[in-house]
């Protein structure tokens, strides 16, 4: 009986590590979740990307040095709500 118990032993600790290995969270079937979460992350970033990139764009048009006078025109009459309800603002974003 003691020859059987400690291979059975072993045999039931390997098992488990590989049940683990293939079906654990870190396992071998979780790497298809890790690939797919990886996707969206990215196409997250890209998107933050461009959203940093369009707001350092405006960020410059409004440099005190070299302020575009369109952007300074346009901030200024929406800001002190000087806009008539006949006129129409064309955004160029």
């Amino acid at each position: 009986m003691r020859r059987v118990v400690w291979p059975l032993f072993a045999f039931v600790i390997i098992g488990n590590f590989a049940g683990y290995a293939i079906a654990g969270d870190n396992g071998l079937m979780a790497w298809g979740g890790y690939y797919r979460a990886l996707e969206e992350r990215e196409a997250e970033l890209a998107a933050l990307e461009a959203q940093r990139d369009a707001l350092r764009h405006r960020s410059e048009l409004l440099d005190p040095r070299a302020a575009d006078p369109d952007m300074a025109e346009e901030l200024v009459r929406r800001d002190l709500g000087l806009i008539r309800e006949d006129e129409i603002i064309i955004t160029l974003d």
